[in-house]
């Protein structure tokens, strides 16, 4: 290489390393080795986050307590003493190891009105188990029950679980199962048969994980490959079709991600966003470089008239996470920018962030944030953390643990802290240090604000309900409150 060519090169990494450190946002490192991978994340009301990857794959790197170790279905002389979730504590970054049964991949779950969080379905032993989790204050002892008494009516692989008005579970799809439950049971329905799930499916499915937003009317907003409905599950009747949204399919396994905005004014509008997803055929063909798309479609789906309004993302992304920001704003992170999901068929880890600001004119709506270091990519998670900060986990593009690759499974677990947590605002942001701990439907309450700054203006306090996190994508009713489990961020926006 001659030294103009070695000058060259070491101005173009100066720039570019120059530029990614004056992007907004703070990564750190809160765990280096949490045992697992998270294919699935929730947030308690005891700012504990459980952890949860798939079972009989082999072992973990974090041991169970003694005899409580594991028998697989397959193969019941082997037995796995390793734990295939844990609980982290946000107080002290521990990880303390839970028991897990049967098979959660590609489970889904939904937190109870309580606060307890309530996992369905998944693989092998697990397709119609449902688990439960309550959790507890750090310190005391808490862990996964399997429901003896209860299954789900039909076997569920890459369902979508949503909380309803009346604090009930209403269970959509899954491999094979076009058709929607409830939990508790509803035993005068059992599985309701849902075609919209059959319409959308193609060749390669892409109808997996829908995506699921609760209306204000109580109404449910339900997207699958590239279509989308208005769902009354009170008569299981669909009562509005909505126009197709261009671009190619949108869910599992051409996934990308989606979000209800934050309800705002009268709360009678919503609308949703759908970013990204893989190009129609590379699950198929098993291509791992085919571009993703950067495409997203927004609609206000309360509308009479509702049409999607297009707009293209700073890069194209697949299983990306969206998370509803205590601002109104939506954070874009995790994914690959080529490829599809499944084990080892993507490439490019999109390692920038990327911001989502609703209020800004079309075509200005985005910004790029600081980029990472670790890929997350398949089977990674985003969650919003009750101090702001959102927890990065997850990411294992292989079918067993591997970690001599390209891509390894990913045992690190990271927070990524926003523009607003940053140094220079701390004085003018607000602090609650008064609430109360429950708050009924309707029930009017006061909140304890105090800030370092005398503030002119107007301090805003935002619902946000903690979701569960899967590999496809991350989901909050910003504002919502409806029936919602109360341990999602409370926030104070000036």
């Amino acid at each position: 290489m001659s030294t103009t060519s070695k000058l060259l090169l070491l101005l173009f990494f100066f720039f570019n390393a120059a530029t990614a450190a004056d992007l907004p946002g703070i990564w750190e490192l809160l765990v280096p080795d949490a045992g697992i991978a998270s294919m699935h994340t929730a947030l308690t009301r005891f700012n504990t986050v459980v952890l949860l990857d798939r079972t009989h794959i082999g072992p973990s790197r974090k041991l169970l307590p003694e005899n409580r170790c594991l028998v697989n279905p397959t193969n019941p002389h082997r037995k796995d003493c390793t734990a295939h979730s844990v609980l982290l504590d946000l107080q002290t970054n521990n990880i303390r190891p839970l028991t897990i049964l049967t098979d959660t991949w590609c489970s889904s779950g939904q937190f109870l009105p309580d606060g307890s969080l309530i996992q369905t379905g998944g693989d092998l032993d697990g397709f119609k188990r449902i688990r439960k989790f309550t959790p507890c204050e750090p310190g005391l002892f808490c862990d996964w029950v399997e429901l003896q008494d209860l299954e789900l009516y039909q076997g569920r692989w890459y369902a979508t679980n949503q909380i309803l008005p009346d604090g009930s579970i209403i269970i959509i799809g899954g491999k094979t199962a076009n058709s929607v439950e409830f939990f508790p049971p509803r035993t005068e329905i059992g599985a309701a048969n849902f075609p919209f799930l059959s319409e959308v499916e193609d060749n390669q499915m892409d109808n997996l994980y829908p995506y699921v937003h609760l209306l204000p009317n109580g109404e449910l907003f339900i997207f699958a490959n590239n279509k989308a409905v208005l769902y009354d599950y009170n008569t299981n009747s669909v009562t509005k079709t909505y126009p197709i949204l261009e671009g190619g399919p949108r869910n599992y396994p051409s996934a990308g991600s989606s979000v209800m905005l934050a309800l705002t004014g009268d709360y009678s509008s919503a609308t949703v966003v759908v970013c990204g997803g893989a190009e129609y055929g590379a699950y198929l063909q098993r291509t791992t470089d085919s571009p993703a798309h950067g495409s997203c479609g927004r609609i206000e789906a309360t509308r009479p008239d509702p049409v999607w309004e297009m707009e293209d993302m700073p890069f194209g992304r697949i299983m990306g996470d969206m998370v509803m920001l205590p601002t109104g704003d939506v954070l874009i992170i995790n994914g690959a920018q080529a490829g599809t999901q499944g084990f080892e068929l993507a490439s490019e880890p999109c390692l920038y962030p990327v911001l989502y600001r609703p209020d800004q004119p079309l075509g200005l709506r985005f910004m790029t944030l600081n980029p990472g270091t670790v890929p997350r990519m398949y089977h990674s998670t985003a969650n919003l953390l009750p101090d702001g900060r959102i927890l990065i986990a997850g990411s294992n593009p292989h079918y067993f643990y591997k970690f001599n690759a390209e891509f390894p499974t990913e045992l690190r677990i990271e927070a990524f802290s926003p523009e607003y947590l940053s140094a220079d605002k701390a004085n003018i942001r607000p602090s609650l240090v008064e609430l109360p701990e429950r708050v009924g439907y309707g029930e009017v309450f006061e909140a304890g604000v105090t800030v370092e700054l005398p503030v002119v203006g107007i301090v805003e306090v935002n619902f946000a309900s903690a979701p569960f996190a899967t590999l496809v994508f991350a989901r909050a009713e910003g504002g919502e409150a409806v029936g919602g489990n109360p341990c999602g961020g409370w926030w104070g926006e000036v």
